[in-house]
């Protein structure tokens, strides 16, 4: 065997993958030194709830005698096509099912649980060959903005472990940043896949509704929530749609990815955008630094990392302009009604109130108070927002943002002891991302800027969203022109006693 000219464990996943085909990687061996810096630097990091090193080296055995009957350069172009990811370490969320394994949500009420179904997108990336490696840490039932969950150890950004990894795919965010994993599955509500991405300064994108299927166990409800993927660089983030995107029979709002999927166009436009030879040039681009969810400031290095991206796109081509605010603040409350009531909704004994989290309960005490005329009321509200919202950015093809209004915060900013004041803490360290829910069009976030906060490097992100619906394939080739041109760290490494 030869060996790879990198640490395996520091290459991202289609080199990984190609190791792992040409015999310069052992799919074994590679699998037992991820669980090993999973019990190693993952509890540094908050990285997992649940490692699964059965199953880890089952899935690793499985791949092995797959790869092995791949002789020839004919076979390995051949499975390179059709198990892109075969071998390749990809943790699922601890919001995720899988048949037979633990099912906690990051809530006391939950432990001891194991499914009883594997969700459909959990299938999916199981059946492309990957080494689930475990469950990430998520806080509970994925609620705020931080990953403090109540039955393990909470997620924390390799940057600076004294800070949070964001929530509520903070663990997912912590394994790949701190290179144990280079991909993983996240969710997104309101932020929860972009706002850890940036916390931990790696990609994250939300696909736009309708894309990867809740099926065949899970609903849609108002269409807040979405899996997307977490990773350590574009290509690998688009990777990862290909292997969760897709209809499923009886689907909402079913969004059929391209018929070439998203890697595909990515690395054939080398640099260009969607459109003929991906020759496609001069997008219009709107820069947003007026908060949309709460009143406030803004942390002026958040700002320079938008202000880094609009030289870099300005450079490339685009043009780039400011906009305003395309509704008030007060009106984003429209989004609590559906939030609280769906908190309200999770099935849970009378019993197991006193089990929760303060946030918890008081979002459930929130949602029991609107009737049904208050939800549907809710509902419409949003919809005529976002096509406000839409109206506003029509003559846009793109929006950028600060990802966060802030540098990661510290624990005992977000969770507070007043529930309420507990909100509007995670609301101003996160104004921008729930909007991109409510509108249901694509949004990432790419970790574009550094800088150095009370002597401490910390990464801040900025966040890419579609104007219109299904532009996964723009936003990605835009975030690898800034890639290109200005590429982040693939790793933080962590120290460990």
């Amino acid at each position: 065997m030869t060996m790879p000219a990198a640490d395996p464990l520091r290459l991202d996943t289609l080199a990984l993958a190609r190791a792992l085909r040409d015999g310069e990687v052992d799919v074994r061996e590679h699998t037992e030194r991820v669980l090993a810096q999973a019990r190693s630097v993952g509890p540094r990091v908050g990285a997992f709830a649940h490692l699964l090193e059965e199953r880890s080296r089952t899935q690793a055995e499985t791949a092995a005698r797959e790869l092995a009957a791949a002789h020839g350069g004919s076979a390995r172009e051949e499975l390179a096509r059709s198990r892109p990811v075969l071998g390749v370490p990809l943790p699922i969320k601890d919001l995720t099912r899988i048949q037979g394994e633990p099912f906690e949500a990051g809530s006391a009420v939950l432990v001891g649980t194991r499914a009883d179904v594997t969700d459909g997108v959990a299938q999916d990336i199981l059946d492309a060959g990957t080494v689930t490696i475990g469950k990430t840490t998520t806080p509970e039932f994925g609620l705020p903005c931080y990953t403090e969950p109540a039955t393990t150890a909470p997620a924390r950004t390799p940057w600076d472990t004294r800070r949070t990894a964001g929530g509520s795919s903070g663990g997912a965010a912590a394994a790949v940043a701190s290179g144990i994993v280079p991909i993983a599955q996240g969710s997104d509500g309101g932020g929860s896949i972009r706002i850890p991405a940036a916390c931990c300064g790696i990609v994250g994108i939300k696909p736009s509704r309708g894309l990867v299927s809740p099926g065949p166990h899970g609903a849609e409800g108002p269409g807040l929530v979405t899996d997307g993927i977490l990773a350590r660089t574009v290509r690998d983030a688009a990777l990862g749609l290909d292997l969760i995107a897709g209809v499923r029979p009886g689907d909402a709002w079913g969004r059929c990815p391209p018929r070439g999927g998203y890697l595909a166009p990515l690395e054939q436009a080398a640099g260009g955008l969607p459109g003929e030879g991906g020759s496609r040039t001069g997008l219009r681009i709107g820069v947003l630094t007026e908060p949309l969810a709460i009143a406030t400031d803004v942390h002026p290095a958040a700002l320079r990392a938008v202000e880094r991206a609009s030289s870099l796109l300005r450079a490339l081509g685009h043009e780039v302009t400011a906009v305003p605010a395309p509704f008030d603040t007060t009106r984003w409350r429209t989004f609590m009604p559906l939030w609280t009531v769906g908190a309200a909704a999770l099935d849970l004994p009378p019993e197991a109130e006193a089990l929760l989290l303060p946030l918890t309960r008081w979002l459930r005490e929130r949602g029991r108070e609107y009737d049904g005329r208050a939800v549907t009321g809710a509902l419409a509200g949003m919809q005529m927002l976002a096509r406000e919202v839409g109206e506003a950015f029509d003559g846009l093809d793109v929006v950028i943002t600060p990802s966060l209004a802030a540098p990661p915060a510290f624990p005992a900013e977000l969770q507070l002891e007043d529930p309420e004041a507990d909100f509007d803490a995670q609301c101003a360290f996160t104004p921008w991302t729930s909007t991109w829910n409510m509108t249901g069009r694509a949004a990432m976030s790419v970790p574009l800027h550094r800088e150095e906060i009370d002597g401490v490097e910390l990464p801040f992100g900025v966040q890419l969203g579609a104007v219109r619906g299904g532009d996964e394939e723009l936003l990605l080739a835009l975030a690898a022109q800034l890639e290109q041109a200005d590429p982040w760290p693939l790793v933080r490494e962590v120290d460990v006693p």
